[in-house]
């Protein structure tokens, strides 16, 4: 009897898994917890497995474009089970499939571990906000968070543009248009400049591929729009190097003049694994914008001091580091000492910093053990 995938992806969801890996000559693979597990009682996956799932999920359209190009990136969904995000590609001449689960309802930025700032800067009225991080940090879900927080307490029109689309939204005190590449549009940067002329006031970029893209996406910020998207970037720093870096060098100088009057913040996303259980929470950089760091933007010989800025911003603005995020994440006894030394910038200095603290500890309560902060979020990024 033929393997079919939706069997797979109840097994997978089953099991907890964020991602299901199908390869020919392989056991069907889940990721759970950040870990690779095969799923053994399954048979070694044939050429034409694949292949066969592989079309029953695909459109017309998007057979016809994976004859073409060899990938594809489509949204699926399966009544009662939920949506996934299936890229479908070739390798050593056989066709593969990676599909992620999306969760079937929003969460808000509570339940997903995030600071409570960047529900203020969801209620940005105008301005470029953009969310970074490596694939499968959590910006999708961290997105959807602010959309849904945008729908529920904003009257507008918001518009998202995405490949594929991953989460429903529905109309709540905004109206809410979704468009898919590929499905409903050719790309990124059209469906940008169609969105200008569909009376918008929030647009979603789901990624700035292009440079045709950020300049239009720039623009729709200047012209008082709130633009939201992402970047594969690691921070904040390298994020305005990125944009900046994607003009030719003779507009460098004019393009930081425009990000330094419409970037309004920079969310850097990480998934670290959790202290106990087999879930990851985020550890987030957050820049929020200031006179300082408009200035380390326009100014190219500052713009690497803008950790520093981050750092210092943190009582008055609510911004923090990574390294700031993963101390607290540390302090509150969701993440282990090996996994914040792990992740930090800079693993001395966070070091120092957490020897210095349980110093103090230590000389005040006598080495008393310290309270820990609940873990109630701590699974959530499980299957994002």
């Amino acid at each position: 009897m033929p393997l079919k995938i939706d069997d797979l992806l109840r097994i997978a969801t089953g099991q907890g898994a964020s991602d299901l890996h199908l390869k020919v000559g392989a056991f069907p693979v889940m990721r759970i917890g950040g870990e690779l597990h095969p799923l053994a009682d399954a048979p070694r996956l044939k050429q034409e497995d694949t292949l066969d799932m592989a079309f029953a999920i695909m459109s017309n359209r998007q057979k016809q474009r994976f004859k073409e190009v060899s990938e594809v990136d489509i949204g699926y969904g399966v009544a009662g089970l939920g949506r996934f995000r299936a890229n479908i590609f070739q390798q050593r001449g056989t066709v593969s499939i990676v599909l992620r689960v999306i969760p079937d309802q929003t969460r808000n930025t509570a339940e997903l571990g995030l600071p409570p700032i960047i529900d203020r800067i969801a209620e940005e009225r105008r301005g470029l906000i953009i969310v970074t991080g490596s694939t499968g940090s959590g910006k999708s879900t961290t997105l959807a968070a602010m959309i849904d927080r945008i729908n529920a307490r904003r009257s507008g029109h918001i518009v998202t543009i995405e490949d594929p689309i991953e989460f429903l939204h529905r109309d709540k005190m905004s109206f809410v248009t979704q468009r898919e590449v590929d499905v409903d549009t050719r790309s990124f940067a059209e469906a940008l400049r169609g969105a200008l002329r569909q009376d918008p006031d929030v647009i979603l970029v789901g990624e700035m591929r292009d440079y045709e893209t950020i300049e239009t996406a720039l623009t729709a910020a200047e012209t008082g729009h709130l633009v939201l998207s992402t970047l594969h970037t690691l921070d904040a720093t390298e994020t305005v190097m990125r944009i900046v870096s994607s003009f030719p060098s003779h507009q460098q100088k004019s393009v930081r003049i425009q990000l330094a009057g419409i970037l309004k913040a920079v969310i850097s996303m990480r998934l670290v694994r959790a202290a106990k259980g087999a879930g990851r929470v985020p550890a987030v950089e957050v820049m929020v914008s200031t006179a300082l760091i408009r200035d380390y933007i326009i100014n190219e010989e500052k713009t690497y001091m803008m950790r520093e800025a981050i750092a210092a911003g943190t009582s008055q603005y609510g911004m923090q580091t990574f390294d700031q995020s993963l101390f607290h994440l540390f302090q509150s006894g969701l993440i282990s000492m090996e996994e914040a030394l792990h992740n930090a910038s800079n693993a001395d200095e966070f070091r120092m910093r957490v020897s210095g603290i349980l110093s103090a500890e230590q000389a005040m309560d006598g080495m008393s053990p310290r309270p820990t902060a609940s873990r109630e979020n701590e699974n959530v990024f499980v299957k994002h």
